[in-house]
């Protein structure tokens, strides 16, 4: 049959990126706990397209990305990405996927257990010579206003925040490690069952510990740049955004680190 896609172009106009975006798949992913953990991701895979062809073969991205699946290590995920390239003949090739991270946790005092789930995602690109691998994890959290506290004479209000963290690969750690490190940054995690022993409990841990968008950001920098690694991070950034409770408007701070302080 008439290969359409390898026939020549002569528009002169090079594609940077080419490819399938949004696709489902079932895939499996490391898990400290459980060693695997199966999840649901959303897919992106893209190559470069020289300007002298007029497409890319869509189904060859499925068919690699359908042997590595069942384990998205990031190990594999860059396997998988370098196989895209040279089979699709491309100089680079992208990647990324989106998927939920569920960790069982148990309430701090009743220890009831309930299962939160995360965003998390894959982001790599690979070249003949180089390649990055990006990993972005957001967790929920909660904030106390330390100013409310300061000036009430009786409460302070508190809102639901969201930090997101986007990390250079440098050596191997636990997603599960990261999300701790996060939770204890802010006044307080967040849990999916809480008695009334627990809530009495979490309500007076975040007053205890009061923060703002700028607190937690700064705090998730510090534990990040310690971060017990065999390779520490060359890159990352960091943002809290909070839904504020007593404001028509979000409370936000971002940072990244490159290395140096």
């Amino acid at each position: 049959m008439e290969d359409i896609q390898n026939q020549s172009d002569n528009r002169q106009i090079p594609l940077q990126k080419v490819g399938v975006k949004g696709l489902e798949y079932p895939v499996q992913v490391l898990d400290k706990q459980n060693k695997i953990q199966h999840t649901t991701a959303k897919v992106n895979l893209f190559v470069n397209l020289p300007h002298h062809f007029k497409g890319t073969h869509m189904s060859r991205f499925i068919e690699v990305f359908h042997k590595y699946h069942t384990d998205i290590s990031i190990k594999h995920f860059k396997a998988m990405l370098e196989e895209i390239r040279t089979k699709l003949e491309a100089e680079k090739s992208f990647g990324s996927i989106s998927f939920p991270y569920f960790i069982e946790k148990e309430a701090p005092v009743t220890k009831s257990p309930g299962f939160m789930s995360y965003q998390c995602r894959y982001e790599a690109e690979v070249s003949e010579n180089d390649s990055k691998f990006y990993i972005y994890i957001e967790v929920p959290v909660t904030t106390l206003c330390p100013c409310s506290k300061a000036i009430s004479e009786y409460g302070a209000h508190n809102q639901r925040g969201t930090v997101r963290v986007k990390l250079l690969y440098s050596s191997f750690f636990w997603m599960e490690d990261i999300i701790r490190v996060i939770e204890e940054s802010a006044s307080g995690p967040l849990y999916s069952v809480l008695k009334r022993q627990d809530e009495k409990f979490v309500t007076e841990h975040a007053y205890d510990n009061p923060r703002f968008v700028e607190d937690v950001v700064r705090e998730v920098y510090l534990a990040l740049r310690n971060f017990p690694l065999e390779k520490p991070f060359e890159w990352f950034s960091v943002e809290a955004e909070n839904e504020e409770s007593i404001h028509n408007h979000n409370a936000y701070a971002y940072t990244e680190y490159n290395g140096q302080d």
